[in-house]
């Protein structure tokens, strides 16, 4: 049963489209099946938790919304991608009531760790399967048999790109999940290094290892949440309190690392398309050793997309464009330009050439509003969603992915659940 609640989390979390269900992705299907699972328990008059701060920023992403139906209306396109966000909010938001309801009812309560730990194993296993759809020939026809697409992208198109995928994880996209997952990591390894269940530390490690390498090869956006992890890690071991516990926590890592580069050297120096993967994920190191200079070609090509709007109206109102509007827009004039709207793939100049800045900052106070709320909900917990917020602030220098689906779990654990970890914690301790 637990397995089998892993693949509903990664339905959730990786969302894919299946060959005999075209049009139709997993996180719309958990979505509608959400309502019906809301519905049955309103009928058995049980109360669902919802929490009165979803209704708060539930009102931001109408405001998000409205200024992005306004700036398509304005300019006249037919871009609606975040004038409709409050509808992709409340998909993601009942996708995730589907995973936290079947948790609770198969392990009897939700707590923070235990939505963590899914989130780390379900991204474990997607760096895996990965590499076995990247290195066996027959799996990948088995998964691609059944998997068209990723609910963003279809496989076809990684795979012509000749990027590594999993069953669901592909892209920027993908990469910065994982990077939420790597913080989740490097938070829970913190909290239990000072109590007696700090020998589970290793398994952790080496979940952070298998994510921060296979993530990379997938999307280098991985290394966001393998950067702040490790500055995480040294600000905690700064602490006086608990500098002798994440010694200890230090010490796995490093031996880890060391084991990890035993085995991966020799496949580096045997296996062409191992060694391709891994110059691909760290290009900058390899970069460094041969030229004497960090160079990465995607970071050139990311300067290059840093073009700033050139009149008043847009960073006001935005250009009601988003995607590339050859491809969505039939009354599109204006000049062609290859890849999104004006060139850039840069998150926070793609959402200023759509809304403006107005819209811009609508967005950033969402995030920062839930990340309040689930501080509030779980304040012990607090550098966890500081941590995610983080990534997804940091990950729009590179790309316009927003992680909200990382924090839809946590909104929906009421509080009484989620200081499972608190309490476990300190009776660890005292003991």
């Amino acid at each position: 049963m637990t397995i089998l609640m892993g693949i509903m989390v990664s339905f959730y979390f990786f969302p894919i489209e299946f060959t005999f269900l075209p049009g139709v992705n997993t996180k719309m299907a958990m979505a509608g099946f959400g309502l019906v699972v809301l519905a049955v328990q309103m009928a058995l008059h049980r109360k669902p938790y919802v929490d009165e701060g979803i209704f708060r920023f539930s009102v931001i992403a109408i405001v998000i919304s409205l200024i992005g139906f306004v700036a398509v209306t304005y300019n006249e396109t037919h871009d609606y991608t975040y004038a409709t966000y409050i509808v992709s909010m409340w998909v993601w938001l009942s996708g995730a009531y589907v995973v936290i309801t079947l948790m609770r009812a198969l392990h009897g309560y939700v707590s923070v760790e235990l939505v963590c730990n899914y989130l780390i194993a379900v991204c474990t296993a997607q760096c895996i399967s990965a590499l076995m759809i990247d290195s066996m020939p027959a799996f990948k026809t088995f998964v691609d048999t059944y998997v068209s697409g990723f609910g963003f992208v279809d496989t076809s198109q990684i795979s012509h790109g000749k990027r590594m995928y999993g069953i669901g994880a592909g892209l920027d996209v993908a990469g910065l999940r994982f990077s939420a997952v790597l913080c989740c990591i490097a938070y829970i390894t913190s909290r239990i290094a000072s109590t007696t269940r700090k020998n589970y530390i290793w398994i952790y490690l080496v979940c952070f290892v298998i994510i921060g390498l296979a993530g990379n090869m997938i999307a280098r956006t991985t290394t966001v949440g393998v950067g702040l992890a490790l500055v995480y890690w040294v600000c905690v071991l700064f602490r006086s309190e608990s500098r002798h516990d994440n010694i200890y926590l230090w010490k796995w890592l490093v031996g880890i690392i060391i084991v990890a580069l035993l085995i991966i050297v020799p496949l580096y120096n045997a296996n062409s398309t191992f060694k391709t993967n891994t110059r691909f994920a760290f290009e900058g190191f390899f970069s460094l050793v041969e030229k004497g200079r960090w160079e990465v070609r995607s970071n050139e090509i990311l300067l290059n997309m840093y073009v700033f709007p050139d009149n008043l109206k847009t960073w006001l109102i935005g250009d009601g464009y988003i995607e590339n509007p050859i491809k969505t827009d039939p009354y599109y004039t204006g000049e062609v330009i290859g890849g999104y709207y004006m060139g850039t793939d840069v998150g926070y100049l793609r959402f200023i050439f759509y809304f403006g800045v107005f819209g811009l900052l609508a967005f950033i106070t969402f995030f920062i509003t839930i990340t309040r709320n689930c501080i509030k909900q779980f304040p012990s917990q607090r550098a966890l969603f500081v941590l995610i917020l983080a990534v997804n602030l940091i990950g729009w220098f590179k790309v316009s992915t927003d992680i909200f689906l990382a924090f839809a779990p946590f909104l929906l654990i009421c509080r009484e659940e989620g200081c499972e970890l608190e309490q476990h914690i300190d009776s660890n301790i005292s003991t």
